[in-house]
Protein backbone atom coordinates (compact mmCIF):
# COMPACT_ATOMS: atom_id res chain seq x y z
CA UNK A 1 0.00 0.00 0.00
CA UNK A 2 1.21 3.52 -0.84
CA UNK A 3 1.83 5.80 2.12
CA UNK A 4 1.36 9.55 2.29
CA UNK A 5 4.94 10.85 2.41
CA UNK A 6 5.56 14.61 2.03
CA UNK A 7 8.69 14.10 -0.07
CA UNK A 8 6.73 11.94 -2.52
CA UNK A 9 3.69 14.13 -3.17
CA UNK A 10 2.72 14.23 -6.86
CA UNK A 11 3.45 17.29 -8.96
CA UNK A 12 -0.11 17.23 -10.27
CA UNK A 13 -3.33 15.33 -9.54
CA UNK A 14 -4.61 13.86 -12.77
CA UNK A 15 -8.33 13.40 -12.12
CA UNK A 16 -11.02 12.85 -9.48
CA UNK A 17 -10.02 9.22 -8.98
CA UNK A 18 -6.42 10.25 -8.28
CA UNK A 19 -7.61 13.07 -6.01
CA UNK A 20 -9.75 10.78 -3.88
CA UNK A 21 -6.98 8.20 -3.72
CA UNK A 22 -4.62 10.86 -2.39
CA UNK A 23 -7.20 12.21 0.08
CA UNK A 24 -7.56 8.70 1.50
CA UNK A 25 -3.89 7.70 1.44
CA UNK A 26 -2.74 7.01 5.02
CA UNK A 27 0.48 8.10 6.67
CA UNK A 28 2.49 5.72 8.81
CA UNK A 29 1.57 7.80 11.86
CA UNK A 30 -2.14 7.22 11.22
CA UNK A 31 -1.60 3.49 10.69
CA UNK A 32 0.31 3.27 13.97
CA UNK A 33 -2.28 5.27 15.92
CA UNK A 34 -5.22 3.21 14.67
CA UNK A 35 -3.31 -0.01 15.39
CA UNK A 36 -2.99 1.15 19.00
CA UNK A 37 -6.70 2.04 19.20
CA UNK A 38 -9.01 -0.55 20.73
CA UNK A 39 -12.05 -1.49 18.70
CA UNK A 40 -13.81 -0.72 15.45
CA UNK A 41 -15.02 2.60 14.03
CA UNK A 42 -18.46 3.94 13.10
CA UNK A 43 -18.83 7.18 11.12
CA UNK A 44 -22.13 9.02 11.46
CA UNK A 45 -23.05 11.33 8.58
CA UNK A 46 -20.61 9.61 6.26
CA UNK A 47 -22.19 10.46 2.88
CA UNK A 48 -21.12 14.11 2.63
CA UNK A 49 -18.29 15.43 0.51
CA UNK A 50 -15.76 14.79 3.31
CA UNK A 51 -17.02 11.60 4.93
CA UNK A 52 -16.62 9.22 2.01
CA UNK A 53 -12.87 9.78 1.76
CA UNK A 54 -12.50 9.79 5.56
CA UNK A 55 -14.14 6.37 5.78
CA UNK A 56 -11.97 5.04 2.98
CA UNK A 57 -8.90 6.42 4.75
CA UNK A 58 -9.87 4.66 7.99
CA UNK A 59 -10.29 1.35 6.19
CA UNK A 60 -6.99 1.69 4.31
CA UNK A 61 -5.13 2.61 7.47
CA UNK A 62 -6.71 -0.18 9.55
CA UNK A 63 -7.92 -2.91 7.18
CA UNK A 64 -8.34 -5.33 10.08
CA UNK A 65 -10.90 -3.06 11.75
CA UNK A 66 -14.58 -2.94 11.02
CA UNK A 67 -15.46 0.49 9.59
CA UNK A 68 -19.17 1.30 9.37
CA UNK A 69 -20.57 4.34 7.57
CA UNK A 70 -24.03 5.66 8.50
CA UNK A 71 -26.16 8.15 6.55
CA UNK A 72 -29.52 8.47 4.85
CA UNK A 73 -27.71 7.63 1.58
CA UNK A 74 -29.92 9.65 -0.71
CA UNK A 75 -26.89 9.37 -3.01
CA UNK A 76 -26.78 5.66 -3.86
CA UNK A 77 -23.42 6.04 -5.60
CA UNK A 78 -21.72 7.09 -2.36
CA UNK A 79 -22.96 3.92 -0.68
CA UNK A 80 -21.77 1.74 -3.52
CA UNK A 81 -18.31 3.29 -3.48
CA UNK A 82 -17.96 2.84 0.27
CA UNK A 83 -18.96 -0.80 0.09
CA UNK A 84 -16.53 -1.39 -2.78
CA UNK A 85 -13.74 -0.15 -0.49
CA UNK A 86 -14.73 -2.51 2.33
CA UNK A 87 -16.71 -0.01 4.41
CA UNK A 88 -19.97 -1.41 5.76
CA UNK A 89 -22.96 0.90 5.31
CA UNK A 90 -26.17 1.38 7.28
CA UNK A 91 -28.99 3.64 6.10
CA UNK A 92 -30.32 5.65 9.02
CA UNK A 93 -32.07 8.96 9.70
CA UNK A 94 -30.14 10.29 12.70
CA UNK A 95 -33.23 12.23 13.81
CA UNK A 96 -34.93 8.86 14.41
CA UNK A 97 -34.07 7.94 18.00
CA UNK A 98 -35.06 4.28 17.59
CA UNK A 99 -33.04 3.91 14.41
CA UNK A 100 -29.95 5.37 16.11
CA UNK A 101 -30.45 3.05 19.09
CA UNK A 102 -30.38 0.09 16.68
CA UNK A 103 -27.00 1.03 15.14
CA UNK A 104 -23.96 -1.16 15.88
CA UNK A 105 -22.51 0.09 19.17
CA UNK A 106 -18.89 0.28 18.10
CA UNK A 107 -16.43 1.83 20.56
CA UNK A 108 -15.12 4.61 18.32
CA UNK A 109 -17.47 7.21 16.81
CA UNK A 110 -16.70 9.91 14.26
CA UNK A 111 -19.64 12.31 14.21
CA UNK A 112 -19.96 14.34 10.98
CA UNK A 113 -23.68 15.17 10.76
CA UNK A 114 -24.80 18.79 10.62
CA UNK A 115 -26.19 21.60 8.50
CA UNK A 116 -24.54 24.91 7.60
CA UNK A 117 -25.67 26.31 4.27
CA UNK A 118 -29.38 27.06 4.16
CA UNK A 119 -29.64 27.61 7.91
CA UNK A 120 -31.42 30.92 7.32
CA UNK A 121 -34.06 29.31 5.10
CA UNK A 122 -34.83 26.45 7.50
CA UNK A 123 -33.50 27.33 10.96
CA UNK A 124 -35.66 24.76 12.76
CA UNK A 125 -34.15 21.88 10.77
CA UNK A 126 -30.66 23.31 11.21
CA UNK A 127 -31.06 23.44 14.98
CA UNK A 128 -32.49 19.92 15.01
CA UNK A 129 -29.50 18.58 13.07
CA UNK A 130 -26.90 20.61 14.94
CA UNK A 131 -28.19 20.25 18.49
CA UNK A 132 -30.95 17.61 18.79
CA UNK A 133 -29.15 14.86 16.87
CA UNK A 134 -26.00 15.19 19.04
CA UNK A 135 -28.13 14.50 22.14
CA UNK A 136 -29.62 11.38 20.53
CA UNK A 137 -26.16 10.14 19.49
CA UNK A 138 -24.49 10.98 22.80
CA UNK A 139 -27.07 8.95 24.72
CA UNK A 140 -26.97 6.01 22.29
CA UNK A 141 -23.16 5.87 22.25
CA UNK A 142 -22.52 6.68 25.90
CA UNK A 143 -19.97 3.85 26.17
CA UNK A 144 -17.93 4.94 23.13
CA UNK A 145 -15.30 7.53 22.35
CA UNK A 146 -16.85 10.33 20.28
CA UNK A 147 -14.90 12.70 18.03
CA UNK A 148 -17.37 15.25 16.69
CA UNK A 149 -16.89 17.81 13.94
CA UNK A 150 -17.54 21.41 14.99
CA UNK A 151 -16.42 24.71 13.44
CA UNK A 152 -14.19 27.70 14.04
CA UNK A 153 -17.34 29.83 13.66
CA UNK A 154 -18.09 29.31 17.35
CA UNK A 155 -15.18 31.71 18.05
CA UNK A 156 -15.21 35.51 17.96
CA UNK A 157 -13.35 37.43 15.28
CA UNK A 158 -9.81 38.20 16.45
CA UNK A 159 -7.08 40.60 15.37
CA UNK A 160 -5.14 39.05 12.50
CA UNK A 161 -1.92 40.05 14.25
CA UNK A 162 -2.88 37.75 17.13
CA UNK A 163 -3.22 36.17 19.52
CA UNK A 164 -5.46 33.71 17.69
CA UNK A 165 -8.28 31.70 19.26
CA UNK A 166 -7.04 28.70 21.20
CA UNK A 167 -9.20 25.98 22.73
CA UNK A 168 -9.75 28.03 25.91
CA UNK A 169 -11.14 31.07 24.07
CA UNK A 170 -14.81 31.40 25.09
CA UNK A 171 -17.29 30.97 22.23
CA UNK A 172 -18.94 34.12 20.92
CA UNK A 173 -21.11 32.86 18.05
CA UNK A 174 -22.54 35.13 15.35
CA UNK A 175 -25.75 34.02 13.59
CA UNK A 176 -28.04 30.99 13.73
CA UNK A 177 -25.49 28.50 12.38
CA UNK A 178 -22.73 29.32 14.85
CA UNK A 179 -25.15 29.41 17.78
CA UNK A 180 -26.52 25.99 16.88
CA UNK A 181 -22.94 24.68 16.69
CA UNK A 182 -22.25 25.90 20.23
CA UNK A 183 -25.39 24.00 21.25
CA UNK A 184 -23.98 20.87 19.55
CA UNK A 185 -20.76 21.20 21.52
CA UNK A 186 -22.52 21.83 24.83
CA UNK A 187 -24.77 18.81 24.44
CA UNK A 188 -21.84 16.52 23.67
CA UNK A 189 -20.03 17.98 26.70
CA UNK A 190 -23.06 17.51 28.94
CA UNK A 191 -23.56 13.86 28.06
CA UNK A 192 -19.81 13.25 28.15
CA UNK A 193 -19.77 14.39 31.78
CA UNK A 194 -22.98 12.51 32.62
CA UNK A 195 -21.82 9.16 31.22
CA UNK A 196 -18.00 9.46 31.38
CA UNK A 197 -17.91 9.38 27.58
CA UNK A 198 -14.47 10.49 26.31
CA UNK A 199 -14.63 12.92 23.42
CA UNK A 200 -13.16 15.65 21.28
CA UNK A 201 -14.87 18.55 19.51
CA UNK A 202 -13.05 19.38 16.28
CA UNK A 203 -13.15 23.14 15.69
CA UNK A 204 -12.14 22.98 12.05
CA UNK A 205 -10.82 25.82 9.97
CA UNK A 206 -11.00 25.79 6.17
CA UNK A 207 -10.25 22.42 4.59
CA UNK A 208 -9.01 22.18 0.99
CA UNK A 209 -10.14 19.69 -1.64
CA UNK A 210 -9.39 20.71 -5.23
CA UNK A 211 -13.14 20.66 -5.96
CA UNK A 212 -13.99 23.24 -3.29
CA UNK A 213 -12.52 25.37 -0.52
CA UNK A 214 -11.04 28.80 0.10
CA UNK A 215 -8.18 28.23 -2.34
CA UNK A 216 -10.57 27.12 -5.08
CA UNK A 217 -12.74 30.20 -4.46
CA UNK A 218 -9.87 32.70 -4.60
CA UNK A 219 -8.15 31.00 -7.54
CA UNK A 220 -11.41 30.91 -9.52
CA UNK A 221 -12.01 34.62 -8.93
CA UNK A 222 -8.48 35.43 -10.13
CA UNK A 223 -8.85 33.18 -13.17
CA UNK A 224 -12.25 34.66 -14.10
CA UNK A 225 -11.20 38.26 -13.44
CA UNK A 226 -13.71 38.77 -10.62
CA UNK A 227 -12.95 41.22 -7.78
CA UNK A 228 -11.89 39.65 -4.49
CA UNK A 229 -13.43 41.16 -1.37
CA UNK A 230 -10.67 41.84 1.15
CA UNK A 231 -13.00 42.49 4.09
CA UNK A 232 -12.00 39.10 5.43
CA UNK A 233 -8.34 39.34 4.62
CA UNK A 234 -6.91 36.20 6.24
CA UNK A 235 -7.81 32.51 6.59
CA UNK A 236 -6.28 29.27 7.82
CA UNK A 237 -6.33 26.52 5.20
CA UNK A 238 -5.43 22.83 5.50
CA UNK A 239 -5.48 19.90 3.08
CA UNK A 240 -8.62 17.80 3.58
CA UNK A 241 -6.58 14.61 3.75
CA UNK A 242 -4.60 16.05 6.66
CA UNK A 243 -7.86 16.90 8.44
CA UNK A 244 -9.23 13.39 7.91
CA UNK A 245 -6.08 11.83 9.34
CA UNK A 246 -5.99 14.15 12.36
CA UNK A 247 -9.68 13.53 13.11
CA UNK A 248 -9.13 9.76 13.12
CA UNK A 249 -6.00 10.11 15.25
CA UNK A 250 -7.98 12.27 17.71
CA UNK A 251 -9.79 9.08 18.79
CA UNK A 252 -6.65 8.34 20.77
CA UNK A 253 -6.77 11.72 22.54
CA UNK A 254 -10.32 11.89 23.88
CA UNK A 255 -11.07 13.37 27.30
CA UNK A 256 -13.89 13.57 29.85
CA UNK A 257 -15.67 15.90 29.59
CA UNK A 258 -15.25 16.28 25.87
CA UNK A 259 -12.75 19.02 25.01
CA UNK A 260 -12.35 21.21 21.90
CA UNK A 261 -9.43 20.67 19.54
CA UNK A 262 -8.59 23.22 16.84
CA UNK A 263 -7.61 21.98 13.39
CA UNK A 264 -6.42 24.06 10.47
CA UNK A 265 -3.34 25.35 8.73
CA UNK A 266 -0.38 26.44 10.84
CA UNK A 267 -0.35 29.91 9.27
CA UNK A 268 -2.94 32.66 8.88
CA UNK A 269 -2.72 33.08 5.11
CA UNK A 270 -3.29 36.53 3.60
CA UNK A 271 -6.09 36.55 1.03
CA UNK A 272 -4.24 39.25 -0.94
CA UNK A 273 -1.04 37.19 -0.91
CA UNK A 274 -2.92 34.08 -2.00
CA UNK A 275 -4.55 35.97 -4.87
CA UNK A 276 -1.18 37.41 -5.93
CA UNK A 277 0.35 33.91 -5.84
CA UNK A 278 -2.46 32.59 -8.04
CA UNK A 279 -2.10 35.59 -10.34
CA UNK A 280 1.58 34.85 -10.91
CA UNK A 281 0.81 31.23 -11.72
CA UNK A 282 -2.07 32.09 -14.05
CA UNK A 283 -0.32 35.10 -15.59
CA UNK A 284 -3.28 37.30 -14.62
CA UNK A 285 -3.54 40.37 -12.43
CA UNK A 286 -5.93 39.87 -9.49
CA UNK A 287 -8.69 42.41 -8.90
CA UNK A 288 -9.48 43.50 -5.34
CA UNK A 289 -12.36 45.26 -3.62
CA UNK A 290 -12.25 47.00 -0.27
CA UNK A 291 -9.53 47.00 2.34
CA UNK A 292 -8.17 44.20 4.49
CA UNK A 293 -10.17 43.83 7.68
CA UNK A 294 -8.29 43.97 10.95
CA UNK A 295 -10.08 40.86 12.23
CA UNK A 296 -11.00 37.39 10.98
CA UNK A 297 -12.01 33.93 12.15
CA UNK A 298 -8.61 32.44 12.93
CA UNK A 299 -7.76 29.58 15.24
CA UNK A 300 -4.53 28.61 16.97
CA UNK A 301 -3.71 25.04 15.92
CA UNK A 302 -0.59 24.58 18.04
CA UNK A 303 -2.20 21.87 20.21
CA UNK A 304 -3.01 19.77 17.15
CA UNK A 305 0.56 20.30 15.96
CA UNK A 306 1.84 19.00 19.31
CA UNK A 307 -0.36 15.91 19.06
CA UNK A 308 -0.03 15.11 15.37
CA UNK A 309 2.81 17.18 13.92
CA UNK A 310 2.33 19.74 11.16
CA UNK A 311 0.09 18.97 8.16
CA UNK A 312 1.89 16.84 5.58
CA UNK A 313 0.72 18.83 2.53
CA UNK A 314 2.22 22.35 2.47
CA UNK A 315 0.42 25.46 1.29
CA UNK A 316 2.59 25.95 -1.81
CA UNK A 317 1.77 22.47 -3.09
CA UNK A 318 -1.95 23.13 -2.58
CA UNK A 319 -1.60 26.34 -4.62
CA UNK A 320 0.10 24.49 -7.49
CA UNK A 321 -2.46 21.70 -7.51
CA UNK A 322 -5.36 24.18 -7.47
CA UNK A 323 -4.00 26.19 -10.41
CA UNK A 324 -3.48 23.05 -12.49
CA UNK A 325 -6.97 21.79 -11.61
CA UNK A 326 -8.68 25.03 -12.62
CA UNK A 327 -6.68 25.48 -15.82
CA UNK A 328 -7.78 22.02 -16.94
CA UNK A 329 -11.42 22.80 -16.06
CA UNK A 330 -11.68 19.79 -13.79
CA UNK A 331 -14.85 18.94 -11.82
CA UNK A 332 -15.86 21.06 -8.84
CA UNK A 333 -18.81 21.12 -6.45
CA UNK A 334 -20.04 24.67 -7.15
CA UNK A 335 -20.34 25.16 -3.37
CA UNK A 336 -18.55 28.37 -2.35
CA UNK A 337 -17.17 28.33 1.18
CA UNK A 338 -18.43 31.89 1.82
CA UNK A 339 -15.37 32.39 3.99
CA UNK A 340 -15.76 36.13 3.36
CA UNK A 341 -19.15 36.28 5.11
CA UNK A 342 -18.86 38.18 8.40
CA UNK A 343 -22.45 38.30 9.70
CA UNK A 344 -22.85 34.56 10.24
CA UNK A 345 -25.65 34.27 7.69
CA UNK A 346 -24.84 31.22 5.57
Amino acid sequence: MDLLIPEQLPERIDDVEALEELLSRPSQALIDDLAALDGDIIILGVAGKVGVCLARLAKRAAPEKRVVGVARFSDAEARQRLEAWGVETVACDLLDRQAVAALPKLPNVIYMAGLKFGTGENPGFAWAMNSHVPAIVAEAFAQARIVAFSTLCVYPFVEVTGPLCDEDTPPLPIGEYANSCVARERLFQYFSAQHDTPGRLIRLNYAIDLRYGVLFDIASWVYEGRPIDLGTGHANVIWQGDVNAQVLRALGHCQVPSRPLNMGGPEAASVRALADAFGRRFGREPLFAGEEGATAWLNDTSLAAQLFGYPLVPLERMLDWTVDWIERDMPHYDKPTRYEIRDGQF
